[in-house]
């Protein structure tokens, strides 16, 4: 039982070449592109709204030095709310379910803000590990909790993603076996867990958007700090 929950995290190869791969590259294919048409189609016309807003929200209180990031952290939500809503269709793979992924994408980024921050202004990156009328004696203590907490960060990142993620899927496998087992023995109960399963889904859909937004936010506010 304990292998068939977590069989679903693994990634799917056909004739032992891994597919993970395809899965990466599937929600570029999906995205509309643009034309040189006048007017756009509808679906491209939500697209264009959508971005807007979003990199209106997230760049609002970062400096203009920090725009130059727009693109990059746009291109990065809607990849992960692709990626995370995707994997919730039946007979797929959710590639953000892996630790190992999340964390390449949240290593190198908090490093880019980080080495950013230490080139434009250093002075400013530095005092963020010690607070303004920091008693003396309890300086070298709190230099060390700031830059522990520091580099936790893209940990954090990672598994925050993972976490959400694995538990909304795990959920869902067991409410659904228990449907199939009750369908032939407890009808009633059955149309209950049916009912639920859809409201979890349903949560689960918002939850991989929420999580999408939350990481870019996160590393939108890492990079106010250095900009």
């Amino acid at each position: 039982m304990t292998l068939s929950l977590f069989n679903q995290f693994l990634s799917p190869s056909l004739m032992w070449i891994p597919l993970a791969a395809i899965a990466l590259a599937l929600p570029w294919a999906l995205f509309p592109h643009q034309t040189t048409r006048w007017v756009n189609n509808r679906l491209l016309s939500l697209q264009s709204w959508f971005l807007g807003q979003f990199t209106q929200q997230i760049f609002l209180p970062i400096n203009s030095p920090g725009h130059k990031w727009a693109l990059l952290l746009a291109s990065l939500m809607l990849f992960l709310i692709t990626l995370n809503t995707a994997g919730l269709l039946p007979y797929t793979f959710t590639p953000t379910t892996q630790l190992s992924m999340n964390m390449g994408f949240a290593i190198p980024l908090w490093l880019a803000t980080v080495v950013l921050g230490l080139c434009t202004q250093p002075t400013q990156a530095l005092g963020h590990l010690l607070p303004e009328g920091t008693p003396t004696p309890l300086i070298p203590v709190l230099i060390i909790i700031e830059t522990i907490s520091l580099f936790i960060r893209p940990i954090a990142l990672g598994v925050r993603l993972t976490a959400n993620l694995t538990a909304g899927h795990l959920l869902i496998q067991l409410i659904s076996s228990a449907t199939s087992v009750l369908l032939s023995v407890l009808p009633a109960v059955a149309t209950f867990t049916i009912t639920l399963l859809f409201l979890l889904t349903l949560l689960e859909v918002a939850v991989a958007m929420i999580q999408a937004y939350v990481f870019v936010l996160l590393l939108s506010l890492y990079l106010q700090e250095n900009v």
